[in-house]
């Protein structure tokens, strides 16, 4: 606000050197671009400060209800967090029980708009779980127990939220790889980014790479590819898409798309890898579907993270719920086929049945079976991990099927009369209760045809 009496001051001094005193050409030429200055430099600070507040006002709005605290991730204790509307998940380590599929938080109203904008999402995540970090069993401040790395970076909660991110650090050469196993021919991927401190003067080249690679290490490898997720401000910059067929490079290009308000606002990322074909969704769009950019042949051993041109301190970026799931495939012609399909890919938040929005690719699946096949029934049965009490599990799981038939009939107009529910809660387990990938596969919901 200072600046706009200060260009007055300014311009009021020319006029009165104008009038009073007398001036050659390149003097007035001068003055005139110093003026200039000044006053870009003002709508520079006014961009800024504009940015700056509306880049709060989008973590406030996601913030817990009623908190708008400084959102700076800290290390041994809480501080602010986006509202809990991640991954089906269990936060918490050992004494922290009560958190898991039970702790009651839920996000309102939010839930079923999101939902509707996700009718046609198509993304349908593998149904095998190969890894899967929400980092609930590590201790804040340390490095994830089940990555590795050439750099360094620690797992922060923050606010009152017991949601755990794992925070990168960028610099050139350093990677993140999780210890996900050798990654079959047909898999998807998903995790969460939490984005701090941008604004227009964040670089161009800020990105979060995505890579798959044939080297295990710290390097690029002989095959790979690579997705470059931007988080620059003032600019649409593009995804840009890249990879290396024994060592030559075959494809570089960057694909239009315009990131910049997903990235304020904790966006899901979702890709899918089907034998060549490389597909990427951020939200519920589809921006990547490239049939054959996945070098065939080699074996692509490892997912690797890596940051590029974030200023220390000032630009941070997190990430959790990460899974990587064998499959993707086409749940269709298994329920036609088979008549059963079981998926741990329907995620609602923690201890609700609201149906997180990025589920949405399946359910859409079922729909479009019901529709072709007229005098289908179908029913459903939801099935959540060990977390809590028997009893509050079982009424849970009951509401998550029902969450699903009422998805299917509100948005997609499915008979009610063609769909009966059933809760199972924690009585059928398929993976280890005590460990995050285990939980994960048994929080599922199965579709049975009658």
């Amino acid at each position: 606000m200072e600046a706009i009496p200060r260009l007055t001051r300014l311009m009021t001094s020319l006029l009165l050197m104008f009038v009073f005193f007398p001036v050659n050409g390149q003097l007035l030429k001068k003055l005139g671009k110093r003026a200039e200055k000044a006053a870009e430099r003002t709508i520079e600070r006014r961009v800024e400060k504009e940015t700056t507040e509306k880049t709060d006002q989008v973590l406030d709005s996601i913030l817990e209800p009623g908190q708008k605290k400084d959102p700076t991730p800290k290390t041994g204790q809480s501080a602010p967090i986006p509202h809990d509307t991640g991954s089906a998940k269990n936060p918490g380590t050992g004494n922290q029980k009560q958190i898991g599929e039970n702790s009651g938080m839920q996000t309102g109203e939010s839930g079923p708009k999101s939902i509707t904008v996700y009718s046609k999402f198509d993304f349908v995540p593998g149904d095998k779980t190969l890894f899967f970090d929400d980092f609930s069993n590590d201790f804040i401040g340390d490095f994830p127990s089940k990555w590795n790395t050439n750099g360094g970076g620690e797992i922060v909660t923050m606010n009152d939220s017991p949601e755990k991110w794992f925070e990168l650090i960028s610099g050139y050469g350093l990677y993140f790889i999780p210890d996900v196993p050798i990654l079959p021919e047909e898999y998807t991927i998903e995790f969460d980014v939490l984005a701090l401190g941008l604004d227009n003067k964040t670089s161009s080249t800020a990105i979060l790479r995505v890579a798959l690679s044939d080297d295990d290490k710290f390097k690029d490898g002989a095959n790979f590819v690579h997705a470059h997720l931007p988080f620059c401000q003032y600019s649409a910059i593009g995804i840009t898409m890249a990879n290396h067929i024994n060592n030559k490079r075959e494809i570089y290009s960057t694909v239009r798309a315009d990131l910049r308000e997903e990235v304020l606002n904790r966006p899901h990322i979702s890709i899918a890898v089907n034998k060549e074909r490389f597909r990427l969704w951020v939200n519920e769009e589809k921006h990547i579907d490239i049939p054959r950019i996945v070098p065939q042949g080699a074996v692509l051993k490892t997912l690797k993270f890596h940051m590029n041109n974030f200023k220390d301190g000032k630009e941070r970026i997190f990430i959790t719920n990460l899974k990587v799931a064998e499959g993707g495939l086409d749940l269709r012609r298994t329920l036609i086929s088979e008549g059963k399909v079981s998926t741990n890919g329907i995620l609602f938040d923690s201890g609700s049945a609201n149906i997180q929005p990025q589920s949405m690719g399946i359910i859409r699946q079922i729909s479009q079976v019901l529709q072709q096949e007229t005098t289908m029934k179908l029913k459903i049965v939801g099935h959540t991990d060990a977390d809590g009490e028997n009893a509050t599990n079982l009424e849970l799981s009951q509401k998550r099927a029902d969450a699903v038939k009422n998805a299917l009939v509100s948005i997609y107009s499915i008979g009610a009369d063609r769909l009966s529910t059933e809760g199972k809660g924690e009585t059928e387990p398929i993976g280890d209760n005590s460990n995050a990938d285990g939980k994960a596969q048994n929080r599922r919901v199965e579709f049975i045809k009658q």
